[in-house]
């Protein structure tokens, strides 16, 4: 689907030629003489419609207006919460119709919420049909915003753009069943984005691992028959001088628990444990469209962890890469055992920060429910801008604690660290677990395990936190001295 930017008064709307015409209208609405003005105030003395949250109003070639449809929709108080839901609604409206072209108008302060109403049509326009012939996609094929000055709007247009593409990219990948997404279909997509100017891809198996001393990473792979794969991304938008973002992904691409099985109700769900690694994926290819003036590390870790006679079991102990000995109590915490090594190979890039993004505890679901992800730093400053990045996107996170105490349910008497303390503050303990080898560098850790995806009627990837991770990354290349970039690359042209 294209997305397009036009300079869009309600005046020029009423003449603007598409098959549907979706209009945002809030409670202080300033109103201009015309067509529109005049219908809307029509349906509101009539009672047909108001500008509460949600309402919405759809007429079938209304008169003199250009557009085949129109539809009014309430966004309250204009915040950006109240436009998002506004343009899934919209657009909802218009599913089972065979528009083609949408424009969606957005006036004045609804302007300054370009990049959430823009991820919000991509997100409701999105159907899933990869392995299901029989899902229809929508008729969609551009979708207009309107704002009243596009070219003061520009910027945030091209960020809008790109995030479309990494939230897709990382819904997508994060959708597709665990035998249609192995650990080598990962590895694949990767090595499609370094087609892309300035990124470049490595991939490395067994081998490449064992003789790195990737211990643990390995111990969880080592029942399942699919190979893991290690998969190091570099997008290089800045001076070689300047030290890079790293992102780290969890990317367990079934989890059965292992010889610690999980129970069978839900378990299909457990394709969606390499949500962490499809983030990194979408956020290099946002980072591709974009082109931002920083240097940034993708790490990878993919496998299964899957039961059978080969598999790592309670009670064993195994050698991270730190050196530091691992003693498993249970085999179902396997992502902290697979992070672990990635922090530690992160080490080399002498890093200015360290970001791992993992579906990680059922207890941050417990502790967050499903709005915000669990966030955990040992940078302030890293730690504040990961929080401003989740509220501008509405990708929103939680600082949650870091107190030493809680690392004491993970001693062990047999190796240096045990794989989990008790029930108590679970997502919390498996922090503490990975802070144990993030200390060289300022580290954040994002638990994603209740965002990531929805279940029930809705269920499907989120392609969360792909905005957050894309906003912070500009944040930080913005503050940059503009004299640290590389040339500018050819840009391609961007769909979603």
């Amino acid at each position: 689907m294209n997305f397009e930017l036009l300079s869009l008064s309600w005046a020029k709307a009423a003449t603007l030629k598409t098959d549907a015409l979706v209009v945002l209208v809030s409670d202080d609405q300033q109103r201009e003489v015309g067509l529109l003005s005049s219908m809307l105030d029509q349906a509101q003395k009539t009672g047909d419609f108001t500008s509460a949250v949600g309402q919405c109003m759809v007429w079938w070639k209304p008169p003199s207006l250009a557009a085949l449809r129109l539809v009014l929709v309430g966004v309250g108080k204009g915040c950006a919460v109240d436009v998002r839901q506004g343009v899934a609604v919209g657009i909802a409206a218009l599913k089972k119709s065979k528009s083609q072209t949408v424009a969606v108008v957005l006036q004045d302060a609804h302007a300054e919420h370009l990049v959430v109403a823009a991820q919000a049509a991509a997100d409701a326009s999105y159907v899933y049909t990869a392995t299901k012939p029989s899902a229809k996609a929508l008729s969609f094929k551009k979708i207009t915003l309107g704002v009243p000055q596009a070219g003061a709007a520009q910027s945030q247009f091209d960020l809008a753009k790109a995030q479309i593409s990494g939230v897709a990219l990382a819904r997508e990948w994060g959708n597709r069943p665990a035998n249609h997404a192995t650990p080598d279909h990962l590895a694949q997509v990767a090595k499609s984005l370094a087609k892309h100017s300035r990124i470049s891809c490595e991939v490395m198996g067994l081998k490449e691992v064992t003789k790195l001393g990737m211990g643990s990473f390995a111990a969880v792979a080592q029942a399942s028959a699919q190979p893991l794969r290690f998969i190091v991304l570099k997008y290089k938008g800045a001076a070689d001088a300047q030290a890079p973002t790293v992102l780290v992904g969890k990317g367990i691409t079934f989890d059965t628990g292992g010889i610690s099985l999980k129970p069978g109700p839900g378990m299909d769900e457990m394709k969606f444990d390499m949500c962490g690694a499809a983030s990194v994926l979408g956020t290099f290819e946002a980072l591709a469209q974009l082109q931002p003036a920083i240097n940034v590390v993708g790490l990878i870790v993919a496998c299964e962890n899957m039961p059978g006679g080969k598999a790592l079991k309670p009670g064993d102990v195994v050698t991270s890469m730190s050196g530091q000995t691992i003693e498993i109590l249970n085999t179902d915490a396997e992502g902290r055992l697979v992070l672990c090594d990635a922090l530690t190979y992160a080490k080399r890039f002498k890093p200015s920060a360290v970001i791992d993004i993992a579906t990680l505890t059922g207890a941050c679901v417990i502790a967050l429910g499903h709005l915000r992800s669990g966030l955990y730093a040992t940078d302030e400053k890293l730690a504040t801008a990961l929080l401003d990045a989740g509220e501008r996107t509405l990708d929103l996170c939680w600082r949650m604690p870091l107190d030493e105490e809680y690392a004491e349910g993970l001693k062990s008497n047999f190796a240096d660290v045990a794989n989990v303390a008790d029930r108590a503050a679970g997502s919390v303990t498996a922090a503490k677990f990975l802070q144990r080898f993030a200390k060289d560098f300022p580290w954040a850790h994002l638990d994603i395990a209740g965002t990531a995806w929805k279940s029930g009627a809705a269920k499907g990837a989120t392609g969360r936190p792909v905005p957050a991770l894309l906003s912070y990354l500009v944040g930080q290349a913005n503050a940059r001295t503009p004299a640290t970039r590389s040339p500018p690359a050819k840009r391609r042209s961007a769909k979603a």
